[in-house]
């Protein structure tokens, strides 16, 4: 039997231990990098495919995975106007929970995009479910709702004829909200725990799809938000949204910028690399208008960045100059991001087919797996623990070993 003392301390340890949460937001931590082993190559209905769960709506929306759970967003309804988030057990695909809310701004969008498009993101045990329709969901890890708030109530103009797609970023405490159209064009920094709104940032009256960005300190207080837009690229104290910096070169304003060993990796006419500094302008070490991202986000791994344009080719650059080291032709059309585990680079094609590219050869990057989804594929998938986490419309699947 434990002694009250040493039971004291157990009980101070677990509180105090941060809640384990591996692939929190679109892109994981921002990166699209995942640590550990990484999934198997190939999978197909004999092999390597873990479960797959039905999903009742469409979505673009990238999963994320939490405490061993993977949370999804979805809509459905005539007017696309049943917001769905749901829960499932990572390890066996069974559903845990659903919440269903109704939608109170806009849901008109352009297919095949879908209400759903915008990526959950969490910060310890809350998750943050945002939508097309400018609503934002509070959910703890067991379903309980913590807050709702319609943000086309407090803004009836924000949104756009198209849809908007822009994730929400979490850190301390903050929820970040980028909500960039022709009409009412705004940041906000809300409060995680109750939903209130600590400041907001009047953008460009512009469409803006990117997503904001942690740019993480060394220590979790000394953490960024970067914004990217037309008038270029900003970092953010999350508590107050006071400006540190800005590169005032324009951004793309659909795939995000990446960081990446004291160097954030910029989209905008090409791709430059930007090296900051906590409270200085930041420098820009090189840019290449050749390596320039279509609408997939871009990727920096082991000393290289990596660009999948429009056309379909896989550009790869040293990450310390610029200069183009190789491309790779690869078959489809891409709106989901790349994520790397490993050596591994997989690429989720729109028609369905998820192209996996071993980064490790000598010369170049080289295609050594196709997998073939019998659906269409516009969501970046997730990782966790050697397992990829991919959804369509109707369907999600775990990708691992047995």
């Amino acid at each position: 039997m434990l002694s009250l003392p040493r039971l004291a301390i157990i009980v101070f340890l677990l509180a105090a231990t941060p809640l384990h949460a591996e692939w929190t937001g679109f892109r994981g931590d921002g990166t699209g990098v995942a640590a550990g082993k990484a999934p198997p190559a190939e999978w197909n209905a004999e092999k390597n495919i873990a479960w797959k769960a039905d999903l009742p709506g469409n979505g673009v929306s990238s999963p994320i995975v939490v405490q061993g759970r993977v949370i999804v967003t979805c809509a459905s309804g005539a007017k696309n106007d049943k917001l769905h988030v749901l829960c499932f057990d990572g390890a066996s695909g069974k559903k845990l929970w659903e919440r269903q809310f109704w939608a109170t701004g806009r849901t008109l969008c352009f297919a095949p995009s879908s209400i759903a498009a915008n990526s959950p993101a969490a910060e310890g045990d809350l998750i943050y479910a945002f939508f097309s329709s400018n609503d934002l969901v509070c959910l703890d890890v067991n379903g309980q709702l913590r807050w709702f708030r319609g943000l086309a109530v407090d803004y009836p103009q924000a949104g756009n004829d198209v849809g908007m797609a822009s994730s929400v970023a979490a850190t301390n405490g903050t929820v970040i909200v980028q909500s960039q159209s022709q009409g009412d064009s705004f940041v906000l920094g809300i409060d995680g725990q109750n939903g209130a709104t600590r400041w907001r940032l009047d953008r460009e009256k512009s469409a803006n799809w990117a997503s904001p960005v942690v740019l993480k300190g060394k220590q979790p207080e000394e953490n960024l938000v970067l914004l990217s837009g037309s008038k270029g690229l900003s970092a953010h104290e999350p508590l107050t949204g006071f400006e540190r910096w800005l590169n005032p070169k324009e951004c793309d304003s659909i795939s995000s910028v990446v960081p990446a060993n004291g160097v954030i990796y910029v989209p905008g006419g090409g791709l430059r690399a930007v090296k900051y500094s906590e409270n200085s302008v930041p420098e820009v070490l090189w840019s290449n208008a050749k390596i320039n991202p279509g609408a997939a986000s871009p990727i920096a791994h082991d000393g290289k960045v990596y660009a999948i344009n429009s056309s379909g080719v896989l550009n790869c650059a040293d990450a310390k100059t610029g200069e183009k080291v190789w491309d790779l032709r690869l078959k489809g059309e891409f709106w989901a991001s790349p994520v790397v585990s490993g050596n591994l680079m997989f690429v989720t094609g729109k028609e369905g087919l998820v192209q996996v590219v071993d980064l490790s050869k000598p010369v170049k990057g080289e295609v050594v797996a196709e997998n073939k989804m019998e659906a269409e594929l516009y969501a970046t998938p997730a990782i966790d623990n050697g397992a990829l986490f991919i959804r369509s419309n109707k369907t999600l699947w775990k990708i691992a070993a047995p």
